[in-house]
């Protein structure tokens, strides 16, 4: 039994999230994290809100509340629609935690002792009409590199090039709109990444396995020339800047960084879960030198995270010199746009996670997300493709495939797995074709190839309706009925599979088809031998059809959807 360490990126507190985020990090961990618990691993899977920083107190500020009440009400929400979408997190918790508190301030602490950390006196963006001195997201402009005019002062979402609120061209306070800034003297810590680049880079050497996508956009930046970066910000909301566990002199109204302590929360959030109950170790999961050293430690995150998980928080981690574990595989995501666009809150384009919940159930989205999922390149949702992959692969596929044959064995059995025959060339057949392609489809998932794996798992329902096309037990029975009852029992037993191996993608659907046959849930993952697997709904057993699996889509449907929420433009 394999431990593995599974975490997402943190969701930004400052609302629900929109089905890109889904898309690009907490639904592939959570295929991935279900699919290791059903084959016996020891999985923990962590995540937590990201709760500091500018956009919270924005964001606060324009729902009327003062931050920690927002971010508190923020975080029930962000809990419950995952939850509903399915996600298996194991804990869920919050970076405004005193455990991250502690921990944060902990490895300033120790990294300065290191000669990582350094005060520097910096100039910093002072808004006059704000009266205020401005950090990177209160500051917005046109990027020095691409031309891009909406550039936050910390990085720019077109490019991807990371900033300093200084770098922007005809900046402009996000406050006020204010233009009347000028640049005053202000001191700040600094983590000095130039010192960690030799070590970075050999560390990103040792995991040449990361998907290309992750590996690029770490050598960019290494390539480039790694930057010694501010690591405090002149905000109230936040964690404290402390010296000696006291409030560091000078700094007592300043706090960290969001994106120094927002990838610290993993481990703070590790230790949340272990807090809450008496028999948990989090220090198994995240020191080597407490058992760590025999964990798999697996990060998914979209592309736009990954500099800070490749330079910064590397940077963190193992400049401390302390034995922390590190992240054995680095999963990157691309973007899935809306129709070529991005989703936007503002100007309503696009679905977002709770909305996305009103109109379908979760596993349509699970299933359209993972069998679309971002890997190789940006994927833009279209309704015309999501009616699809929901009418074409759940309904008329793996639906069909169920409901013929259950429908069937009530009309002709009874309700019960028939005995009797013997099984010929056609379940010879089945057998191996099913032997190789669940073997195809373990190797999938234990890649993490998210899209591959969907299509390996679909490719095995097609399989049986084409064994059940092929056997025709409706004309069997006419003739031999034990002939018949073989047919049946193989494809009942085969619907029963479907619904173990189909549990990572859509959990839902498949505990329903896994009542169907009484059986236990969660499920566990099949062995290879595929005979016995296909032998353990026994005959006599009683079984029943489940209400209608998988409704489809239609255009009517498309239609009031694309009104609502936006499409082609």
């Amino acid at each position: 039994m394999a431990r593995i360490l599974i975490t997402s990126a943190l969701p930004y507190i400052n609302g629900i999230k929109h089905l890109g985020n889904l898309a690009g990090s907490m639904l592939p961990a959570d295929v991935y994290a279900r699919f290791q618990r059903a084959r016996g691993h020891d999985t923990l899977y962590i995540c937590a809100t990201d709760e500091h920083g500018t956009p919270a107190e924005l964001a606060a500020a324009a729902a009327g509340q003062d931050v920690a009440t927002y971010c508190e009400e923020q975080h029930v929400l962000q809990h419950d629609v995952g939850r509903a979408f399915g996600l298996s997190w194991d804990h869920f918790g919050r970076s405004s935690s005193p455990q991250n508190h502690r921990l944060t301030q902990h490895f300033a602490e120790v990294l300065e002792a290191q000669g990582l950390i350094e005060e520097r006196v910096d100039q910093m963006v002072y808004s006059i009409d704000d009266r205020r001195f401005l950090p990177d997201r209160y500051i917005e402009g046109t990027c020095p590199h691409c031309g891009f005019e909406k550039a936050r002062g910390d990085q720019c979402d077109n490019c991807g090039n990371l900033l300093d609120p200084t770098d922007l061209k005809d900046p402009y306070s996000v406050i006020s709109g204010s233009r009347n800034l000028e640049v005053r003297d202000t001191k700040h810590l600094y983590l000095l990444q130039t010192k960690m680049a030799d070590r970075i880079r050999a560390w990103v050497d040792s995991h040449p396995d990361w998907p290309t996508l992750a590996k690029s956009i770490a050598y960019k930046h290494l390539d480039e020339g790694l930057i010694d970066r501010g690591i405090t910000r002149d905000l109230a909301w936040g964690v404290p800047v402390t010296k000696d566990g006291l409030p560091r002199p000078g700094m007592e109204e300043k706090v960290f960084y969001v994106w120094f302590d927002a990838p610290i929360e993993y481990i703070a959030a590790t230790q949340e879960w272990a807090e809450a109950a008496p028999d948990r170790d989090w220090r198994s999961w995240w020191r080597t030198d407490a058992g760590a050293d025999d964990v798999r430690y697996v990060q998914f995150m979209g592309k736009d995270n990954v500099a800070f998980h490749t330079v910064s928080f590397p940077a963190t981690i193992l400049g401390s010199e302390e034995p922390w574990k590190s992240v054995d595989m680095l999963k990157a995501f691309n973007w899935l746009n809306w129709y070529g666009g991005k989703f936007s809150t503002s100007s309503k384009r696009g679905v977002f996670m709770d909305a996305a919940l009103d109109i379908l159930p979760p596993d349509l989205w699970r299933w359209y997300l993972t069998s679309n999922s971002p890997e190789g390149s940006d994927t833009a949702f279209t309704w015309e493709q999501f009616a699809s992959a929901v009418n074409r692969d759940l309904a008329d596929v793996l639906g069909n495939f169920v409901n013929r044959i259950l429908k069937f064995t009530e009309s002709k059995f009874d309700g019960v797995v028939p005995e009797g025959g013997e099984i010929g060339p056609l379940e010879e057949k089945l057998y191996a074709d099913v032997a190789e392609r669940l073997a195809d489809l373990a190797e999938q998932m234990d890649a993490i190839e998210i899209r591959k794996s969907a299509q390996a798992l679909r490719a095995l329902w097609v399989v049986g309706n084409e064994y059940l096309q092929e056997a025709a037990p409706w004309t069997a029975i006419k003739t031999d009925r034990d002939r018949a009852a073989v047919i049946v029992r193989t494809a009942l037993n085969l619907a029963a599979l479907y619904a173990r191996i189909s549990a990572p993608f859509i959990p839902f659907a498949a505990e329903k088809i896994g009542e169907a046959f009484g059986q236990a849930w969660p499920p566990a993952w099949p062995t290879a031998d595929v005979a016995a697997e296909l032998s353990t709904v026994p005959a006599g057993q009683a079984v029943r059809a489940p209400e209608v699996l998988f409704k489809k889509i239609d255009d009517d449907m498309i239609a009031e959807w694309a009104a609502r929420f936006g499409g082609a433009e």
